[in-house]
């Protein structure tokens, strides 16, 4: 018996048919006026997506991960108690660590002692550069088959802080010293990309895509130079509400890394590790920020992340705490195990409007990362503040849709609970701290949407 498709007996639609139905539809309206919303990142987005909108650019992500992990973060400030927390945190459904190591103190064999680190992979992020810690956490790395990354970043501390860990020349050296210590295992990763940094100062999505894509080209000139090898770089990046340009982003940086890596010769993956932003996240009604992580959590997840570190709702106001990081581990394996979230792989491919997104962001960005580098470089725009100055621009823009109520955050600037009292709940100050310290450059600074808002608010309780 043969097989009947029901859909041949009708003649296919096409996008210009569909684009004057709906003009005849608006009565004499403007269709782009009515209908096309344009980005801040100049994307037009259509009211509907045609098969034709993703003809000649239909995007190939051959490299997404066939599995994201559940990741949990730890500060850590005592190595042993760290130790204790990983391991209830891995008992509870993580399933890989990110450690913030602010001191040359921690001890690593206290710290990872009873972690298997074949089966558990490890995100580290350091304060700080030393090459006689960093050669004592590979020696104990030994020969294991290990997913360790030690995501060193030079170039964005210099963004993030204004300074050199010690000078430029020094900095570059302990990374070329680590990288030639950890020949012998290739399974530890070198370098990372800190993409976040942009996106919770207001950076919009082509310029956290450029700025990327930058930063990483300045370890892949250096490298080349010494004609040594890059491991892998880790790509820090956090998702903010836009869902599917959220989407579209990581999808796009993913195909521009491919770019940027066949140009080099080099055959390493894009990894990526996800974090909601911090800059959409509110002080009142905090409850709300459970609902924009669970959204941004989806979003990372559909985008081909590699793994995702969610944020307590309560995080920019208190202390680390077990409740707070329980409910963000759970809503991960919520979406992980309960909504199937790990059952598809690419599970946006094919979708017209997801594609046609992916391929303007990534068109732009890359226009704008060829004006970086015909400008110098990205160190070089960075040095003489321009970095610092689009960011600005942006960011002020952001705020101004904030402040106007064209950009919305429930429970703050619209729908507020006037009976909602905060002050005596902080235990962390949840403004932006300015460091009076001398620096080389401007650094770049992360700032929430609701500052301004949140200060006043709490000065009238």
């Amino acid at each position: 018996m043969s097989s009947v498709n029901l859909f041949d007996e009708f003649d296919p639609v096409s996008a210009k048919a569909w684009k004057q139905k709906i003009q005849v539809d608006l009565k004499g309206a403007d269709y782009n006026e009515a209908l096309i919303w344009k980005s801040p990142e100049g994307v037009d987005v259509k009211p509907f997506y045609h098969s034709e909108d993703v003809e000649g650019v239909l995007p190939n992500i051959s490299k997404s991960p066939k599995k994201w992990y559940v990741t949990q973060s730890l500060y850590v400030q005592d190595s042993k108690r760290a130790n204790k927390k990983a391991i209830e945190a891995l008992e509870r459904g993580a399933e890989s660590l990110l450690m913030i190591i602010p001191s040359e103190t921690i001890s690593i064999n206290d710290l990872l002692t009873n972690i298997d680190l074949e089966s558990v992979p490890v995100y580290f992020e350091f304060t700080f550069l030393s090459s006689k810690y960093l050669k004592s956490l590979v020696d104990y790395i030994g020969d294991k088959k290990t997913e360790v990354f030690l995501n060193l970043d030079i170039v964005g501390n210099l963004a993030r802080t204004g300074n050199w860990y010690h000078s430029m020349d020094k900095d570059y050296q302990i990374v070329k010293e680590i990288h030639d210590y950890t020949q012998g295992n290739p399974s530890i990763g070198i370098l990372g990309t800190d993409v976040s940094l942009y996106q919770n100062a207001g950076a919009n999505k082509v310029q956290q895509l450029a700025y990327a894509l930058a930063q990483a080209n300045e370890y892949l000139n250096f490298f080349k130079e010494l004609d040594k090898e890059v491991t892998t770089i880790v790509f820090k990046v956090t998702i903010g509400t836009n869902y599917f340009f959220e989407i579209a982003k990581l999808r796009a940086l993913r195909l521009l890394w491919e770019t940027l890596a066949q140009e080099y010769g080099v055959e390493t993956d894009c990894h990526i590790l996800t974090l909601p932003t911090k800059r959409n996240k509110t002080l009142y009604d905090y409850n709300v920020n459970m609902l924009r992580t669970t959204t941004e959590s989806m979003s990372a997840i559909l985008g081909g992340s590699d793994s995702i570190c969610n944020l307590s709702y309560d995080a920019i106001f208190h202390k680390d705490n077990e409740f707070g990081e329980r409910i963000a581990r759970n809503q991960l394996l919520i979406l992980k195990g309960e909504s199937y979230f790990e059952k598809v792989a690419n599970p946006a491919d094919g979708a017209y409007y997801i594609e046609s997104l992916t391929h303007q962001l990534a068109e732009k960005a890359l226009e704008l990362f060829k004006s970086i580098e015909a400008g110098g470089g990205f160190l070089k725009q960075l040095k003489e503040h321009i970095i610092q100055k689009k960011v600005k621009e942006s960011a002020e823009k952001e705020q101004s849709l904030f402040d106007e109520g064209k950009e919305v955050l429930l429970g703050t600037n619209k729908y507020q609970n006037d009976q909602d009292r905060m002050k005596e709940a902080l235990e962390l100050y949840p403004f932006l701290k300015k460091d009076k310290r001398k620096t080389l450059i401007e650094p770049i600074l992360e700032k929430r949407l609701a500052e301004s808002l949140e200060q006043k608010r709490l000065g009238d309780e």
